[in-house]
């Protein structure tokens, strides 16, 4: 018989229900995708609560303040007004809680100031400049990412010094110095009375191991029961922590993690899956509960995602599964280039849309590195469906791409005054923000453009030289634009702005993300100038300018969408989807070297780790799941060409609805095979394996009609006609047998096969 207030139970699956009721003790509760994770940890503290224990004796901590005030409301529910007495909070929060405090123990002033990234790296730079180094090579960025590690692993200034391993990676990136910086880093910090994130963690830590009998004793009881979400994102010192407040004498070790090994996907931040592996070595007589019911994805997704998984060695073992037979099977687009990828799928999107009544706000894209949004984002635009850049901005929108086009834009018009002051001092040439107030000053004194004032006024002292080199490098950029197309111009730009080199300088995850992002941009100019065809019998000359490339997207920049419009499709990295869900996922770029990542493939585990991404980017979907990969795109300014992702032949052929997948006995670690619909073509059909560098163009005047032709993007096809504006009509083989490409023969790479 229901006990009267525990009616919350019958909400329960069995084994759900026994995490819930375990009370004591140490706990793993393994919670599987769509398993009902929040649940059972909303409902496990409002059952601490309703068995007697004092709200204020459990603490319960997230990765997220919203996951936090999310689940009080929830508990509240249950249990009433005593819920607002538990604390709960992210990681950093409670420990900043706490710290306000307790931190004069430490050496620190309870009114501590909290920096964040920029004010960490404003600093950081202060010590490079001080100490006389390269602030290029010490990049603020690499650095503080650098420190961030250490912070995360226990390593103190004088530790990381002492760590032969530590410095011999820091000479070979030549910043031997790094160690010194940290020490002078955490002595500003201290000397200011301020913490970085990092902190948070690292002085709580302190806290509790240098004062043992009185203020760890206080927090042990205090927090009598733990409980701690996403368990397999925490890192080496939040794991320590957790230690020092449940490891003493007549403790019970009421501590309860829930997690998912399967999901662990940010070791890039710190996080260690090994916490997760270990946690029943690291306590005695865990009791391990599975939440292996998928509530959320159909049968199709779920045995995919099962299959998928179990190609990664270290796991704890569990077998989802699922009661929702409907919906349908996988689907997978095969194309020939990421520009028929992004067409492909919004034409994907458009179909769910209209066959299965589908609201834009139910779609979500998911991609690898933030840089392939830029496709989809102009086909969706072309489609006229809204979207929305999720856990990021517009492609366009993005700092590192602003900067490139300021100077883009600025060369086509100097006299447009926004572009100028945005690159005058960026990157930094020493031109201060002085001398920048002055110009625009004289500027509208003048009614006149601060170009005109750069080129007629003379200034005086080092104004004058720095002013002036930037007024040759402007026109520098010019003289190409005006003999260049579009791409040598940019790619012009970009080089000789210093811009490329001043983000690659920065080694963290951040700054090789604003790489791609540049990279992405010059690869998308690069597709403009190839693309030879043209569109119906237009007899305009296609023009390849910086100018009329910077015409195109100037459509896409104009943010004209309603802002209040929440109906959008969604875009994301795969790391952002985590924990969302959405009735119908496209998962795109499924080739090597892209997913999984080509930084990836040296090491079994980062496979491992690509894998798990793969996992929970197919299990955000509920219904409908689609999958894409491209057998050539542009990346670096070259067309390569691409094997479909290892992770596609792992999937099971019961799940596919348009493709047989086997795995290969053959196929060892670096090296997939692919059988049935992903073979690759035989040697008689090389189309889709051209190689760039082996292949030559002829010359304009050397193409004829009736001449067997083979281009980099159609493949093999035969010249039709040509007519007298030397634009060809050609059929390829692997389009629709009567469909004609009319191709400008001026811009068309076309070789002639014998």
């Amino acid at each position: 018989m229901q006990e009267v207030g525990f009616s919350y139970l019958s909400e329960l699956n069995e084994k759900q229900r026994q995490a819930v009721e375990h009370i004591h003790g140490p706990v793993m509760v393994i919670a599987g995708p769509g398993s009902g994770k929040t649940r059972v940890l909303t409902y496990r503290i409002a059952h601490l609560i309703n068995s007697g224990i004092a709200p204020w004796n459990i603490l319960t901590l997230t990765f997220t303040n919203k996951a936090a005030r999310e689940m009080k409301e929830r508990i509240e529910k249950v249990v009433g007004q005593r819920a607002n007495r538990m604390w709960a909070g992210t990681f950093h929060s409670i420990f900043a809680r706490i710290l306000r405090v307790e931190a004069h123990l430490i050496g620190y002033p309870n009114d501590f100031t909290i920096y964040d990234t920029d004010d960490s790296k404003s600093l950081i730079r202060e010590i490079t400049k001080t100490l006389g180094l390269d602030p290029k090579v010490y990049n603020n960025g690499a650095v503080r990412s650098r420190i961030s590690g250490a912070k995360s692993n226990l390593i103190t200034p004088k530790l990381y010094a002492e760590n032969d391993d530590l410095m011999s990676l820091d000479r070979m990136n030549r910043r031997p110095m790094t160690y010194k910086i940290y020490e002078k880093y955490a002595a500003r910090c201290k000397r200011a009375g301020a913490m970085d994130f990092d902190d948070l963690l690292l002085q709580m830590f302190r806290l509790l191991y240098e004062n043992p009998n009185d203020v760890r004793t206080k927090y042990q009881m205090q927090f009598q029961y733990l409980l701690v979400d996403e368990f397999q994102d925490t890192n080496f010192l939040q794991f320590e922590i957790l230690k020092l407040l449940t490891e003493y004498e007549g403790s019970q070790q009421n501590i309860c993690i829930v997690g998912d090994d399967a999901q662990s996907i940010y070791s890039f931040r710190g996080a260690t899956i090994e916490n997760i592996l270990q946690f029943e070595n690291s306590y005695m007589n865990v009791a391990t509960y599975k939440l292996e019911q998928n509530y959320r994805s159909t049968q199709s997704i779920v045995e995919a995602a099962n299959s998928l998984i179990k190609f990664n060695k270290n796991q704890i073992q569990k077998k989802i599964w699922t009661d929702r037979l409907d919906g349908d099977k996988i689907k997978l687009i095969k194309v020939m280039t990421d520009s028929e990828e992004g067409r492909r799928v919004a034409d994907g999107i458009l179909e769910q849309k209209n066959r299965y009544h589908l609201a834009n706000k139910e779609i979500a894209i998911l991609y690898r590195t933030n840089g392939q949004s830029r496709i989809f984002e102009e086909w969706l635009r072309k489609y006229n469906i809204a979207y929305r850049i999720y856990g990021g901005t517009s492609f366009y929108q993005r700092k590192e791409v602003k900067d490139c086009i300021a100077y883009m834009r600025l060369t086509i018009n100097p006299k447009d005054d926004e572009a100028l002051k945005r690159v005058i001092n960026y990157p930094r040439r020493g031109i201060g923000k002085t001398t920048i107030e002055q110009l625009i000053q004289i500027a509208d004194d003048n009614n006149v453009s601060i170009w005109d004032c750069l080129t007629t006024i003379q200034f005086n002292g080092r104004a004058k030289q720095k002013l002036g080199k930037f007024v040759q490098l402007i026109q520098a950029m010019q003289q190409h634009a005006q003999a260049e197309n579009a791409y040598k111009a940019a790619l012009f730009i970009v080089r000789q702005s210093g811009i490329i080199d001043l983000l690659k300088a920065d080694n963290s995850i951040e700054g090789k993300g604003r790489v791609e992002n540049v990279t992405s941009l010059l690869d998308g100019i690069q597709e403009f100038v190839e693309d030879d065809e043209i569109v119906a019998d237009e007899a305009i000359p296609v023009d390849k300018s910086m100018a009329s490339f910077l015409q195109t997207i100037s459509l896409m920049t104009d943010q004209d969408e309603n802002k209040d419009n929440i109906d959008t499709v969604t875009m994301m990295s795969v790391h952002a989807a985590k924990g969302l869900e959405y009735k119908s996922v496209f998962v795109v770029g499924l080739e090597e070297n892209l997913f999984p990542s080509f930084m990836a493939l040296s090491s079994p585990d980062q496979i491992d780790e690509e894998r798990r991404l793969f996992y929970v980017a197919i299990t955000r979907a509920e219904q409908y799941l689609t999958l894409s990969y491209a057998n050539s795109r542009y990346q670096y300014g070259n067309m390569r060409f691409n094997d479909p992702s290892r992770f596609l032949e792992e999937l099971p052929e019961s799940s596919m609805d348009n493709t047989v997948l086997k795995k290969s006995p053959s196929a060892g670690f670096g090296e997939p095979k692919i059988i049935g619909n992903f073979a690759r073509k035989p040697a008689k059909a090389p189309v889709l394996q051209i190689d760039p560098s082996t292949f030559v163009a002829t010359a304009m005047n050397k193409i004829k009609e009736g001449d067997n032709v083979l281009h980099l993007k159609f493949g093999k096809g035969e010249v039709l006609s040509i007519d007298e504006r030397f634009v060809a009509s050609i059929r390829f083989e692997q389009l629709n047998a009567n469909a004609e490409k009319r191709i400008m023969l001026q811009y068309a790479k076309l070789q002639v096969l014998d």
